[in-house]
């Protein structure tokens, strides 16, 4: 039987990562939300799952996201505390590659122009200070001790948490199928009814095409995969091991973490940014064994050690747009509407913080945050 209620002032639709902040940021404010979710909590079908997810400032996508990140580790802080619940820890990373690759160079740059802490290292300085790596010799790396990792399901958990305690309703299992204006506000429709409120926030992950087709922006949404290997040896050595991200000459991207679950956890790596496209509906969640042999042959030219078995592989999506960055701003046809989407595979260190800008766009209707690089209208060819 479909029911309406019009018992809200804000709707959130879509639950993960950036939602569950969304939904936390404008509860917390003394508004009555409702926030919508196709799946169960902190759910392995989207983005915002595998265990961990890198964190740091010295930032080579662009220094302009920098002020960013500096709120968001302070938003981190506020939700550990708040939460009672490790959902980041830093562990210092090492950005390593030739001098003049983007991941280099451009974590250079960002920690030069904003006075970010940061060391750079040649290839003698990285193989003596952790001794499992190894580099081509004409290598550097930026060292950062703030990087780390953030927990996905812990965080987006935390957030659903403080949001009810804040007086949220959250519904899981329910996807929206359309959402519309109304004269007082919106309506959004699902197969269990029909909810209308004064505002309505829309971060939709991979799910963006579908909901949010009429702003023009091309997403791309792209099959993932992550892996955890066993190092030979053990794990023990890994166990307070940086986090890393290794380019090589030909600018393909790897990245990994410290042994974070145990003995028997293995070390999660991936490549970045090495995916076939697909839809929600349609991705492959089988990963075969010469992709394991792909990976593990490419990470073990900088990490010798991780050339043992496979413990287990996970897939996750990346929703990029053309130039990857995100977009983030009030609808431009919806006064009324917010939304965040086209995360691009490098968002989730700025949960808390998105979750802040949205709570302003949503309710203030403007946010003192840097958000204009996030701008729908603005070009997205690269």
């Amino acid at each position: 039987m479909t029911t309406t209620t019009t018992a809200y002032d804000v709707i959130v639709v879509g639950l993960g990562g950036m939602g569950s902040a969304a939904a936390y940021h404008v509860a917390a404010r003394g508004h009555r939300v409702l926030g919508l979710e196709r799946h169960q909590p902190a759910h392995a079908r989207g983005s915002s799952h595998g265990g961990s997810r890198i964190i740091r400032q010295s930032y080579f996508e662009d220094p302009g996201y920098v002020p960013l990140l500096l709120r968001a580790y302070e938003l981190w802080d506020k939700l550990a505390v708040d939460a009672q619940r490790e959902v980041y820890r830093l562990t210092g990373g090492l950005f390593v590659g030739p001098p003049d690759c983007r991941t280099v160079a451009g974590s250079v740059l960002a920690g030069r122009r904003w006075g970010l802490a940061h060391e750079v290292l040649d290839a003698a300085e990285i193989t003596a200070r952790f001794p499992h790596f190894t580099p081509h010799p004409g290598d550097i790396a930026l060292y950062e001790a703030k990087a780390g990792f953030a927990r996905p399901e812990l965080t987006v958990r935390a957030h659903l948490d403080l949001a009810d305690r804040a007086g949220a309703t959250l519904r899981f299992d329910e996807p929206v199928l359309e959402w519309s204006q109304t004269r007082d506000g919106v309506r959004v429709r699902t197969p269990r009814g029909s909810y209308t409120a004064g505002r309505l926030v829309i971060c939709p992950g991979a799910w963006a095409p579908q909901l949010l087709a009429e702003l023009g922006v091309p997403i791309t949404v792209e099959r993932q995969v992550m892996y955890w290997l066993d190092p030979i040896g053990g794990a023990a050595a890994f166990a307070d091991h940086p986090i890393f991200i290794s380019e090589n000459y030909s600018g393909a991207q790897i990245y990994g973490f410290p042994a974070i679950d145990g003995p028997r956890g293995g070390v999660k790596v991936a490549f970045f940014r090495k995916g076939l496209a697909c839809t929600p509906e349609t991705i492959d969640r089988v990963v075969r064994p010469r992709e394991i042999d792909e990976m593990r042959a490419r990470v073990t030219e900088l990490l010798p050690a991780l050339a043992g078995g496979c413990r287990h592989t996970a897939t996750c999506m990346y929703s990029n747009t053309p130039d990857q960055h995100f977009v983030i701003a009030r609808h431009p046809g919806y006064a009324n509407v917010t939304v965040a989407y086209g995360f691009s595979g490098h968002g989730f260190k700025f949960v808390p913080v998105v979750g802040e800008i949205l709570a302003d766009l949503c309710i203030e209707g403007v946010t003192a945050h840097p958000i204009s690089l996030f701008d729908p209208q603005r070009p997205v060819t690269r």
